[in-house]
This record gives structure tokens, sequence and C-alpha cells, in this order.
């Protein structure tokens, strides 16, 4: 990791040279003025992580500094130091965005404490700010259509609630983006979203994931005022679905406790009709991607940069014929389909710009049928074996169809290889 930039604004040459010095040996860069106006003109023409800024200052003084910095939105942390300060002082240079303040003579342990610290904090909020535009990015709502635009303003009425939501759907249609996208913009934000598969969970381990440990509560524990997505509540037993309205019931008499959303198939009426009493308070349908076809081009072009960045591979580009070849696809696995598709052209098409021959059969193109790894496989060992071919698929276009880099990226002999992709048939 690059050293951290400091910048030290002090009038005094002797506190700067020691301050300098002092850094320097930390393993800090550090550029050192000593004016305000001097500081502005730094922090214009280079990046820094934290300012050492002293208070007493020729003409702009260092609380004027701060007010100019924190007006032009300066991203660093500024740690005030002075000879003369007070209470009020410490309090207005709080007041206006600084860390911390620290009182001349310095204390080499202290201002080493107070600047590291400022510096931790610093990391932590460009992380979160950073992990919140990605979740921003991952719940966005894509599209320019009628349909996405009523999917948008159908997430944002609920997120503006804290009753229970029905989302019903098709897979693949997102859904499970929409209720994250109406837990991170609501009043739970800041809680835990705790999402149950519940198409993945037999009787008895749903029963243990819903109502299991000591106190009874299972997962709507760990819920507790934050949001309980059930995915695919319908597809749950009759019995727990009953036992589980019950409980949700009891909830109402706590209201900040649990804010179930729940997912279902296109027929909500598979649900029990007691659970469907308990969820169905607001409804969002999600449309399926055929059922707005316009913004197929818009999804494929984003997923395209997104798994290129996500790769660290040169971006590719979809033909004209290519992106009407995926408009008028029906996509039975909706957006899902698509993405997978995507990923597919990035890695494996031969060159830059993907042209319709480079689509599976069923879309009019000429490399042959798709692997769906989404499809029903009849046993394990088939989807094992689809998932083998892909990867191989994948790393082979990786190495630019190099076997041996391709074997030892694989973690296997050349000869082994060659075996698979002779019981594999890949060419």
């Amino acid at each position: 990791m690059a050293a951290e930039r400091i910048l030290v604004v002090d009038d005094e040459p002797g506190v700067r040279s020691s301050l300098e010095g002092i850094l320097r040996d930390e393993g800090f860069q550090v550029t050192t003025v000593g004016s305000g106006e001097e500081a502005l003109e730094s922090v214009d023409a280079q990046a820094f992580d934290a300012v050492l800024l002293d208070i007493w200052l020729p003409g702009k003084d260092g609380l004027e500094t701060l007010l100019e910095l924190r007006e032009r939105r300066v991203d660093l942390e500024v740690v005030m130091i002075s000879g003369h300060g007070t209470i009020e002082t410490a309090v207005r240079a709080t007041k206006l965005g600084a860390f911390d303040f620290v009182e001349k003579p310095l204390s080499l342990e202290k201002t080493l404490l107070v600047l590291r610290n400022a510096l931790r904090h610093r990391r932590l909020e460009r992380r979160t700010r950073r992990l919140l535009e990605q979740l921003d990015r991952d719940t966005e709502i894509l599209g320019h259509s009628a349909a996405a635009e009523q999917v948008r303003r159908a997430v944002a009425a609920a997120a503006a609630s804290d009753s229970p939501v029905l989302i019903s759907g098709e897979a693949g249609t997102g859904r499970e983006t929409l209720a994250r996208r109406i837990h991170a913009t609501g009043s739970r934000a800041d809680e835990a979203f705790v999402e149950i598969p519940c198409a993945a969970l037999g009787a008895h381990a749903a029963e243990e994931a819903l109502f299991g440990g000591e106190d009874g509560a299972g997962r709507l524990r760990l819920a507790r005022r934050g949001t309980l997505f059930l995915a695919d509540v319908d597809r749950l037993e009759a019995d727990v679905q009953e036992r589980l309205a019950g409980r949700l019931s009891a909830l109402d008499h706590d209201p900040g406790d649990v804010r179930p959303i729940a997912s279902v198939g296109p027929a909500p009426d598979a649900v029990v009709p007691a659970l469907r009493r308990e969820l169905d308070v607001l409804r969002l349908e999600v449309p399926p991607l055929r059922g707005r076809r316009e913004d197929v081009g818009l999804l494929a072009e984003r997923f395209m940069q997104e798994l290129a960045r996500e790769y660290g591979v040169p971006q590719k580009r979809l033909d004209a014929r290519c992106l009407a070849a995926l408009k008028a696809h029906d996509w039975p696995g909706n957006v899902r389909e698509l993405r997978n598709l995507v990923e597919r052209l990035l890695l494996l098409a031969p060159e830059d710009l993907v042209r319709v021959s480079d689509l599976p059969e069923e879309l009019g193109g000429s490399r042959g049928p798709a692997e769906d790894l989404y499809r029903e496989f009849r046993d394990l060992g088939e989807g094992l074996e689809a998932f083998e071919r892909y990867y191989i698929r994948r790393v082979l276009t990786a190495v630019k169809g190099d076997r041996a880099a391709a074997a030892a990226r694989l973690g296997l002999e050349p000869s082994a290889l060659e075996r698979r992709l002779a019981r594999l048939d890949i060419a």
C-alpha cells in the first residue's frame, strides 16, 4: 500500500521541520507549508489523506482554511493544532469538520495517535462509501421502459413504508434485488437483512431455520429490527407456512421487531391463505424480461461493463444485429439468463465485437447451444459435468487457448486436461 500523504500547515519553521522528520520516520509522505493560502494551493495541486493545521496563521487563519476546505469538499481528515487553544475554539473546529484538536507543545505520542486515528476513520468512511455505492449499483433497477419505471415507483413506495411486502414474479426476474433495494433505501437500512432460501429447504431444515434455536425464534431473532426476506416462500410445506403465519401475526404486537418481505412465483395464490394475509399488504409484481424488451440492450451493456471489470479483461461490444437478436428472444430465464449469456460472450467470443454468429443456436448463432447452469439436471453428476465444461472453457479463453497454461491454472497435469477435454467434448 502506498504511503499516506500528510500536509503540515504551521507558521513556525521549527514545528514544521520537527513534524516532517517525525512523520517521515513513521513512513508517511510529508509536505509542509507556512500559511492557509499555501495549504489551499497545495490541496489543489495534489491529494492528501490528512492535514495537521495550525489555528494561528498569518493571513487566512486555520479555522478559515478549514472552512474553505470543507466548502470545496476536499476529501481529507483535518487535525487542528494550537498553542493557544480554548474549549470554544476546539468546539468550533469540530463543528466545522475537524477530526480532533491537539495543543502545543506537541506530544509526539499523542500527535501520532490522533493522526493515526484520523487516517483510520478516513479509511473506514471511504470503505463504507464504496460498499454503499456497490450496494446501490447491485440493487439498481435498470431500464427505461414503462414497466421498469412502474417497478421503481413501487419499490420507492415500499421503502417509504414499514409494512410487509409480497414480491411476485418469475424466477430470474430479480426479486431478491428488489427486496434488498427496499431494505437498503428504507428506515431499517442500518439493521440486518436476513434471507431464507425457502426453495432450497426441506420441511425439517425450514423449521430449524425459521423456528430453531433455544428461544424458538430461528432467523426471526437474527432479523430483529431488520428485514427478513423469505425467498420463494410459496415453496415451503403448507404446515410450515401455517406456523410461520402464526409467528408473523404475533409480530403485529411489536411492529418494530421484524419486517417480512417475501418473494413468490407468478401465482401468489400458491401461498396458504393465512400466510398470504400476513404478507400481502404491499404487492409488487415484477414483469418478465420479455415484457420489457426495450431494456434488454441496456441490461446487456451494463452486464458487459460489470463483468469485464470483475474479470479484469477488456470489455466487448455487441453489434446491432446481435442486440436485435437478444431483444427478439423470449428469455425464459429472465434477467439471470441474460447475464449468464453476456458472461459467456465476454469470455468465449473470439473478437472484441460480438456478432450474431457468436450467439448460441437458439438465438440465431452458430456456436452451438449455450451451457445453461441454471437448467434442471437429472442428477448431481450431470450438473457438475456442465459446470466443469463451462469452467474449463472459461479458463482456456482466458489463456487464449494455451493448454499448458490452462492446465497450470486448473491445477491439472497436461495429460489429465487432455483427457477431460476429450470426455467433455471441448474442441
